[in-house]
């Protein structure tokens, strides 16, 4: 196994994370808290010790699963946890808001909903333009003073939100997307948090379950599962990502005879990720994890890697669509 080391946090925490947004339901066609559970704890109990979720995951759901599962198998001293502020919603519709009073109450639900004491990692889950950036980093830094929350950082930040961020509070992590297939901070934010010890996790390393292997031109999508408005999964470039996953199957498993799954997340670790969120709400879609350790990219891999990238994909597209709307502060009843 591999670790790294977050700022502020006293414990080692091993390159791979759990990501719950899925357990939550929302935008994933439901949820099933005994199988979530059971995640949760054989992710435990494979070694993984950070388990990242937020309250807009299912509107409380996802850490309320967290919380529960926790409480159920303990060693809470041994668990990294991984959270964040800043995502509200009212009927079911989401928006930024990180005013100070939004803050403070977010942190005290959530530390109800985990059933806990403190928050090892608070993290702003996206920028808010409506809210100067002194006041939600001072914020987070009194949270801290007062022992709430361990760690700080930010989520789908750039360099220059980082920046400023910076100049008011210290910052610990950034969480991004990153994966084959989404790749954006690479040549600016990736570097940056390199240069000034800034630790970071990749989000969507399996890209909605695209690299997996598992999801065809056949795969029926229930509910309100995400895929169905996510432009990689329509055409004209559901085609192209596919050919491009078969690709990298028959590469990945000539060279290393590995499963797709592991060329997914060490790639993320060996471009520069400090810690790969692998998202899971079954037990056995974290059977794999094993098949990480003990081998690395070369430099000559990543190159071929890249140019089946190129070969198959024509029209790439970032992870855009997710992002929620900033608040209209007209139409916001408080």
């Amino acid at each position: 196994m591999e670790y790294s080391n977050i700022s502020h946090i006293d414990k080692k925490v091993m390159r791979i994370g759990l990501g719950t947004w899925a357990m939550g339901g929302w935008m994933w066609g439901g949820t099933d808290e005994e199988k979530a559970i059971e995640t949760i704890h054989k992710a435990l109990d494979s070694g993984i010790n950070l388990i990242d979720t937020a309250p807009v995951y299912g509107f409380g759901a996802s850490e309320e699963i967290v919380g529960r599962a926790l409480k159920k198998y303990g060693k809470r001293e041994n668990v990294i946890i991984a959270t964040k502020v800043g995502v509200r919603w009212r009927d079911h519709k989401v928006y930024r808001d990180l005013n100070k009073e939004s803050i403070i109450n977010e942190v005290h639900d959530s530390l109800k909903r985990l059933h806990v004491d403190y928050i090892d990692l608070c993290q702003v889950h996206w920028p808010d333009a409506t809210v100067s950036m002194q006041e939600t980093a001072d914020t987070l830094k009194m949270l801290q003073e007062q022992g709430k929350i361990v760690a700080i950082g930010v989520s789908n930040f750039s360099k220059e939100q980082m920046e400023e961020f910076r100049k008011h509070a210290s910052l610990d992590t950034l969480q991004s997307p990153f994966n084959l297939f989404e790749r954006e901070i690479e040549h600016s934010e990736l570097p940056y948090c390199r240069q000034n010890h800034i630790d970071t996790l990749g989000y969507g390393s399996l890209c909605r379950g695209l690299l997996t292997g598992k999801v065809r031109d056949n795969t029926t999508f229930r509910g309100d599962d995400l895929r169905k408005i996510d432009p990689k999964f329509k055409e004209p470039r559901f085609t192209q990502y596919l050919r491009c996953v078969d690709r990298l199957q028959e590469w990945v498993d000539d060279k290393y005879q590995k499963p797709l799954i592991a060329l997914a997340v060490r790639w993320v670790l060996d471009s520069g990720i400090s810690i790969a969120l692998w998202g899971a709400r079954k037990p056995e879609q974290l059977k794999d994890i094993d098949s990480i350790w003990n081998w690395k990219l070369t430099p000559q891999d990543l190159m071929e890697i890249h140019h089946i990238l190129q070969e198959t994909i024509k029209n790439p597209i970032g992870p855009e669509f997710m992002a929620p709307p900033t608040r209209d502060l007209s139409k916001i009843v408080t």
